[in-house]
């Protein structure tokens, strides 16, 4: 299929792997089919591009990139519309903001999207009894990860 997208022209993706959202992306419920664009100049980034809208594309990461404790619990119910049968299967992304200001960049881990990669099922979750927020400060998040950890009392005896 020929994919349309203001920011990479025209793109030919195979049916298998088109992401039909079970449920829509809040505020663009209209658009329920995506592709996912991987460049490599845009590495760990990338981009769900809308099939209906040539203008909507939205960047997205893995979330386990930036904050390594990432853990979502979703419900059996979510796992059933998805018809998820293993848990190898599924890929988890979050939207990123990213204002101009680079600094301010932000992921939304209240947000996930959940796609299952055997049948490209997706939807996005809203996290509603979760201590995650819509903004998430990455530049934080790689700033606190880059920060030497603390030794151990005995490392710095010498024991």
């Amino acid at each position: 299929m020929v994919v349309q997208s203001i920011r990479f022209g025209e793109l030919k993706v195979p049916e298998e792997k088109l992401i039909r959202m079970q449920k829509p992306i809040l505020g663009f419920e209209r658009l329920t089919t995506y592709c996912l664009i991987e460049r490599e100049e845009f590495w760990p980034f990338l981009w769900l591009q809308s099939v209906e809208d040539p203008a909507v594309a939205f960047v997205v990461v893995n979330p386990i990139v930036f904050f390594p404790d990432y853990k979502i619990e979703v419900h059996s119910k979510e796992i059933a519309e998805l018809t998820i049968s293993r848990d190898n299967r599924v890929e988890i992304y979050v939207i990123v903001t990213i204002p101009d200001d680079p600094t301010r960049m932000s992921a939304n881990l209240q947000g996930p999207i959940i796609i299952n990669t055997e049948n490209t099922r997706a939807k996005q979750l809203v996290l509603v009894n979760s201590d995650y927020r819509v903004q998430h400060n990455i530049f934080d998040a790689v700033q606190a990860a880059s920060k030497p950890v603390a030794k151990k009392k005995e490392e710095l005896v010498g024991v």
